[in-house]
């Protein structure tokens, strides 16, 4: 599969190595991006470079989740809402009063725990009923 439909097409299927490998390059992509951007603008320009790249990240993210999660036999929504699930409490913090923070974190721990179980520990649906396929 080419690079730009693994990260950016959310139809198709892919295996935990290719889900795994795909989510370490973004992570290592906006990790690299957060810490160069201070060094090359200002510290404002930075902020606003960081925080565009950590909403852009969402995208890909949810393309890797939507396609391991038509691989394990569920729709591809139920990757995205995942991701969604794990970084917009994130962003709601900001907005919502010092109470509502414990079940923000609650609920992104718990979607992060059933995010790395599912997509990323558990075998394809046709591994477990004993086909023998390669996902695209």
């Amino acid at each position: 599969m080419p690079l730009t439909r693994l990260f950016s097409d959310f139809d198709g299927r892919i295996g935990l190595r290719a889900f795994w490998l795909g989510s370490l390059t973004v992570a290592l992509t906006l990790f690299a991006i957060q810490r160069v951007a201070p060094l090359l603008a200002d510290h404002d320009d930075a902020r606003v470079i960081v925080a565009f790249t950590n909403a852009f990240a969402l995208f890909p993210w949810a393309a890797l989740a939507a396609k391991r999660a038509t691989d394990r036999g569920s729709t591809p929504l139920f990757g995205i809402l995942l991701i969604c699930a794990i970084v917009l409490p994130e962003q709601l913090r900001p907005f919502l009063s010092i109470g509502w923070r414990p079940s923000l974190e609650a609920i992104s721990t718990m979607a992060w725990v059933v995010a790395f179980v599912d997509l990323g520990l558990l075998p394809s649906a046709a591994e477990r009923d004993g086909v023998a396929t390669t996902p695209a």
